[in-house]
């Protein structure tokens, strides 16, 4: 199967943590971050998508709206930019561990940020990319633990 992802969401899953707009919302939300992290491929899509199906049905959802495009072609143009090659509506990207550590790498540095200006999660967002992604759901990165660090006097 494929999992239908508007450009601005293709950062959005780097950071979810299980927080959202409403129950519903983060319940398919952690359902298609099991199908990502499980590999499935994901196909870029104007406008909703996958993630914003439990908000539709409120015709007024943000899902709908012109800034929410304004990100989306932000989020493509910066992503194109990273992967080196031309991403647009309809491209397949498969979905594994590498293109997502190359992904947070350049979240985390700022350079794929532009789609994420004047969003509400923008705070949660810093919060856990610096925490290094640890709670993160998608594609979620075991990191080796760090060796305890020992005082100059006690190796003397």
């Amino acid at each position: 199967m494929t999992v239908r992802l508007r450009p601005h969401h293709l950062l959005c899953m780097l950071t979810f943590v299980g927080e959202g707009y409403s129950p519903a919302f983060v319940v398919n939300y952690r359902r298609l971050a099991g199908r990502l992290s499980a590999g499935e491929t994901i196909e870029i899509v104007s406008g909703p998508d996958d993630i914003c199906a439990p908000l539709l049905a409120d015709e007024a959802a943000h899902c709908f709206g012109v800034s929410v495009a304004g990100r989306d072609a932000a989020a493509l143009a910066d992503i194109a930019g990273l992967l080196g090659r031309e991403v647009e509506i309809g491209t397949a990207i498969a979905s594994d561990p590498a293109l997502f550590e190359k992904m947070r790498q350049a979240f985390s540095a700022g350079v794929t940020r532009r789609a994420c200006t004047g969003c509400e999660w923008s705070s949660l967002c810093d919060r856990i990319a610096g925490e290094d992604y640890a709670d993160a759901l998608v594609m979620k990165i075991s990191r080796p633990e760090k060796e305890p660090e020992t005082s100059a006097r006690l190796r003397a």
